[in-house]
C-alpha cells in the first residue's frame, strides 16, 4: 500500500513537472541542407537531419526552428525565398545556425557556388542580415560524408542516394577520405573575417566516423539490409544521410560544441537518456517504447518533447524515471 502511494506521488509530481509555464524563448533557427533537414513521414521513414532532432538537446528556454531543406545550397536557399521567411521571424537575441556545402559543390547552376567567391559571399550575406535583425549568426562547416574510398565521386547527387539499394561497398582505405575540399574551409574563413562563432562540424563528424571505423560508421547512416526496415524492403546504402541514431549522436555532439563556444547557450544544453516525440524529433516516437527499453533499476531521464501520454503504475514498476516535458507536452497518470 505504501509503495502504491509513493508511485502515485511520483506520477503526480511528473505531471506537475511536465506542465511547465510558457515564457519568452530564445529561438535557434537552423538553415541548411538535407543533413540537417526535417524529414516527412517519420513513423515509417527512419531518415533524420541533425537539425530535426536538435531540440532534444536544449531545455525549454530554447526553441529550435529548423528550416533546413533537402537538396538546398547556400544559393538556392536564398533564390527560393526560404531565407526571407526566416529573416522575417528573427528577434533580437535569436540565433541562426548556418550550414551549407554539400549541394554548393554540385554542378547544377541553380545550386552551384565556388568557395572563396560566391559561396563565401552567400554565407557573409546570411551573417550580415542576421546581425541587422539583432540576431546572432553561427557558421558551421559541412558534416562529412562517410567515404572510405580514395577516389572521390564528385558527380553523384546526394539526393539520389535514397534510390540506392543495399549492396557491398567499394573501399580501399581505413581512413575517412574528405569529399568537401575547400567547401569545408569557407565557413571558417568567413567566420574569421566577420568575427563569427564557428563550429567545425566537419572535424566533429570526421572524428566520430573515424572512431567507429569502416563497418561501425554505417550505423550512423541510412544503411539497411533488405527486410530490415519495412518501408525500405530492398534496403539502402546511403553514406550522406543520417538515420535516427546517427542524427541524435551528431546533434548531441554539435550541441555540446555550441555550449562550449557560446556562453549564453551553455546552461541550456542538456543530455537525456531518452527523448520522446511523436513527430520524430526524439529517439522514440512513443513513450511506452521508451519505458520498455529502460533496464530495471537504472536511473533514467526521459525528455518528452510533444504529445499527451498516459503512464501507469505498472509501467514504472521497478524503474527509476525522471520525466522532463517541453512546453505543450503532457503526461497523465493512471493507476
Amino acid at each position: 500500500m505504501k509503495t502504491n502511494k509513493i508511485i502515485h506521488f511520483l506520477l503526480v509530481l511528473s505531471l506537475v513537472f511536465c506542465l511547465t509555464s510558457g515564457r519568452r524563448q530564445t529561438t535557434i533557427f537552423v538553415i541548411g541542407d538535407s543533413t540537417a533537414a526535417e524529414k516527412s513521414h517519420p513513423d515509417t521513414n527512419p531518415e533524420r537531419g541533425w537539425g530535426m532532432v536538435l531540440q532534444g538537446f536544449f531545455d525549454d528556454d530554447i526553441l529550435v526552428s529548423n528550416h533546413a531543406v533537402n537538396g538546398r545550397s547556400s544559393k538556392s536557399f536564398l533564390d527560393e525565398g526560404r531565407w526571407q521567411k526566416v529573416l522575417d521571424r528573427i528577434k533580437p537575441g535569436d540565433y541562426v545556425f548556418i550550414q551549407f556545402g554539400h549541394n554548393d559543390e554540385k554542378p547544377k547552376p541553380d545550386r552551384h557556388t565556388d568557395p572563396g567567391t560566391t559561396f563565401d559571399a552567400h554565407l557573409a550575406r546570411y551573417v550580415t542580415e542576421t546581425r541587422e535583425k539583432g540576431g546572432i549568426p553561427v557558421l558551421f562547416s559541412c558534416v562529412v560524408r562517410r567515404n572510405f574510398l580514395s577516389k572521390v565521386d564528385s558527380t553523384t547527387d546526394d539526393e539520389s542516394l535514397r534510390n540506392v539499394t543495399y549492396s557491398d561497398e567499394e573501399i580501399n582505405s581505413d581512413t575517412l577520405v574528405d569529399t568537401h575540399g575547400a567547401y569545408k574551409d569557407a565557413p571558417r574563413n568567413v567566420a574569421r573575417k566577420m568575427n563569427v562563432v564557428f563550429i567545425d562540424a566537419n572535424k566533429i563528424t570526421h572524428d566520430l566516423e573515424q572512431s567507429l571505423g569502416v563497418v561501425g560508421s554505417r550505423k550512423l547512416h541510412m544503411w539497411f539490409k533488405p527486410g530490415e526496415i519495412p518501408s525500405i524492403p530492398q534496403g539502402r546504402k546511403d553514406n550522406t544521410h543520417y538515420n535516427v541514431y546517427g542524427a541524435h549522436v551528431v546533434a548531441g555532439l554539435l550541441a555540446e560544441a555550441v555550449g562550449k563556444q557560446i556562453k549564453p547557450l551553455r546552461k541550456h544544453v542538456k543530455h537525456f537518456d531518452y527523448i520522446v516525440s511523436k513527430r520524430g524529433r526524439g529517439n522514440y516516437m512513443k513513450l511506452n517504447d521508451a519505458l520498455e527499453a529502460i533496464p530495471e533499476g537504472l536511473k533514467t531521464r526521459i525528455y518528452v518533447l510533444d504529445g499527451q501520454w498516459t503512464v501507469t503504475q505498472h509501467q514504472l514498476k521497478n524503474k527509476k524515471v525522471k520525466f522532463t516535458c517541453y512546453p505543450g507536452a503532457r503526461i497523465i497518470h493512471r493507476n
